[in-house]
């Protein structure tokens, strides 16, 4: 999916910080041992497996942090499907500066390319349904601007970005506040007309004391069967946003997403994405 760019104050200190990491002490010490600094290169970055790529502004911000006289040509922009073999950018400039700025632009693309890519798999298997696929709080920490927008580019929506977003109740608040009725009760009073709630429910019983509670805006269909979320929705009957979560494996989603339920809620996106295979050729 094209999105507009992140804005660069946003992402600059991220790729920053992965450059001073990389860089180390002594900059690039084998590069400045072997490479010589008037030595000019023509270099491809290349998709060497089919996916939907992402992290290419961050990868693009790495060549020039590291020598803005860098040109940087992007041929294929962040949420673009490409395949194996296909050129996504050109950079042309002092060899060493590229060499340099490699595995940085690499890490972010590949880890945010896999993202992308797995997000659009969920998505493929919602066709037909009016089920949403959307990404968790399960991010790399200091990550996670970068990768719900990973998320974006593979075609998925975003859940929570943090804490103080929305009021998220879940199991262990219901246990803590006396359960479901009392826990409504007090988050009433905390939201608004811009600040939702939502509450978990692991059971038709629990759905149906939340119903009769009233007070909640979205209900989190948590770790059900195929046919309790079925259930589940009927008994809503547009009442509320639903939203299924847990044990959400792709081979699963179909089945999930035939059930009416809103949303489809999947760690996976984030914590267990692999990387997608990128290469830099000179």
């Amino acid at each position: 999916m094209t999105l507009p760019p992140l804005p660069e104050l946003l992402i600059e200190p991220l790729v920053r910080a992965a450059l001073v990491e990389d860089l180390g002490p002594s900059g690039d010490v084998t590069t400045q041992a072997v490479i010589a600094p008037h030595l000019r290169y023509h270099a491809r970055l290349n998709a060497r497996e089919s996916g939907i790529v992402s992290g290419v502004q961050l990868a693009e911000l790495a060549f020039r942090l590291v020598d803005p006289g860098l040109s940087v040509s992007i041929l294929r922009g962040d949420g673009a499907e490409v395949g194996a073999g296909e050129t996504v950018m050109v950079i042309d400039g002092a060899a060493g500066a590229i060499l340099s700025a490699e595995r940085v632009a690499l890490n972010f693309m590949g880890r945010l390319s896999g993202i992308a890519t797995l997000t659009a798999d969920f998505v493929g298997q919602t066709a037909g349904s009016r089920a949403r696929i959307t990404c968790t709080r399960k991010t790399t920490p200091g990550l996670r601007l970068v990768e719900k927008q990973a998320v974006l580019h593979g075609g998925g929506t975003a859940h929570r970005f943090a804490l103080s977003d929305a009021i998220l109740i879940k199991d262990n608040h219901i246990a803590a506040a006396g359960g479901i009725a009392e826990v409504l009760t007090l988050a009433r009073r905390a939201a608004s007309h811009m600040r939702r709630i939502e509450i978990e429910v692991d059971t038709l019983a629990q759905l149906d004391e939340v119903l009769a509670t009233g007070g909640a805006d979205v209900v989190l269909l948590d770790n059900m069967a195929t046919d309790d979320l079925r259930a589940a929705v009927d008994r809503v009957a547009g009442r509320l946003v639903t939203e299924a979560s847990g044990n959400m494996r792709l081979e699963r989603i179909a089945d999930v997403a035939a059930t009416g339920v809103d949303f489809i809620s999947v760690g996976a996106l984030t914590h267990s994405a692999q990387v997608l295979d990128l290469g830099l050729d000179f």
